[in-house]
């Protein structure tokens, strides 16, 4: 029986258990089927194949862990959570590079808003560098329009109308416009639905998030006022503890999800507009001319007021996506 024990020992010295995989739970404010939560599932899935399942990514969506996007590059850096999925207009306080995907008006169609993100994509390194974080790969969403109890193609329509915005610029063009804005999260915007104070939204509606609202609010108008991103960051002490080939397999499956959710957002918006319309959503697909000057004036305010917050260095990040989509 000893010399069965000593053998039974020996080949557990010589064999050890597997390894348990690394695990991350990595959370989003947004539904799983929105682009963010997509983009986040996309990732677990290629990260667990390219890692040879040592890495498993766990997704958290519709906030269930108590963090909105505002809270994510804190709650990455203080080791919280390893990672998050943000929605970057958000993380406006964390630097003023983060509203640029938001300006409105700016960058309205999917070649406009990969050019910009190109341009910019840099300026997003620098910033998260400075928590101790990386970029993991970006998220575009649909153009953001209204979604709202009736039309809104005039700027009577939206004088005095409680409206959830999702950036500071964003709440000041919606105010400059005559609206009565507020800045709250998507999920912080869903009970202020269910009570009433707010009646209106600006946002894409995109896939899960879009099913909540048609709940309340049947008309959707298309003003194109910008394509945001979502933005997935990983503090840089944990990739750096990996082994090179484990470093590679990150860097790879970002690729990898960053290139799928590119090629998503080319038949997003019809996708969309099929389940909308399927569900009782009124498509408005043009506005007045006298709203869409006033839509003008503000975002030009606002635009011009972004780039005396952000600096010299970003303005000019702005002028060279102009230039090169012959908008200067």
């Amino acid at each position: 029986m000893r010399r069965l024990v000593v053998a039974l020992l020996a080949l557990l010295v010589a064999f050890p258990a597997a390894a348990q995989p690394i695990a991350w739970t990595v959370p989003t404010e947004y539904p799983a089927s929105a682009m963010a939560g997509e983009g986040l599932r996309h990732f677990a899935e290629t990260l667990k194949q390219a890692s040879g399942g040592r890495i498993e990514v766990t997704p958290s969506f519709d906030a269930a862990m108590g963090l909105k996007s505002a809270d994510m590059v804190k709650a990455v850096a203080a080791g919280r959570v390893p990672a998050a999925d943000a929605f970057a207009p958000a993380l406006n306080e964390t630097h003023p590079i983060f509203l640029v995907s938001a300006l409105p008006f700016l960058a309205v169609t999917i070649p406009e808003a990969k050019l910009l993100y190109e341009v910019t994509r840099p300026a997003y390194e620098k910033a998260l560098a400075a928590q101790d974080q990386i970029l993991l790969f970006a998220t575009p969403w649909p153009a953001s329009g209204i979604w709202a109890k009736k039309p809104i193609t005039a700027p009577a329509d939206l004088a005095g109308l409680s409206i959830r915005t999702y950036d500071a610029t964003s709440a000041s063009v919606l105010k400059a416009a005559g609206a009565a804005s507020t800045l709250l999260s998507f999920a912080d915007a869903m009970p202020r639905l269910r009570d009433g104070s707010v009646q209106a939204v600006l946002s894409s509606g995109d896939g899960g998030a879009g099913r909540r609202l048609w709940e309340f609010l049947p008309h959707f108008t298309e003003i194109n006022y910008a394509m945001p991103l979502s933005i997935a960051t990983l503090r840089r002490s944990v990739v750096d503890a990996l082994p090179a080939e484990l470093q590679q397999a990150v860097k790879d499956a970002a690729a990898e999800t960053e290139r799928h959710q590119w090629q998503l957002i080319e038949t997003r918006l019809t996708e969309n507009y099929a389940r909308m319309r399927a569900n009782g959503v009124v498509i408005t697909s043009a506005i007045g001319g006298d709203l869409a000057a006033l839509f003008a004036r503000s975002a030009a305010s606002a635009i011009d007021a972004w780039a005396q917050q952000a600096g010299p260095g970003d303005a000019a990040i702005l002028a060279e996506f102009r230039r090169r989509a012959g908008k200067s």
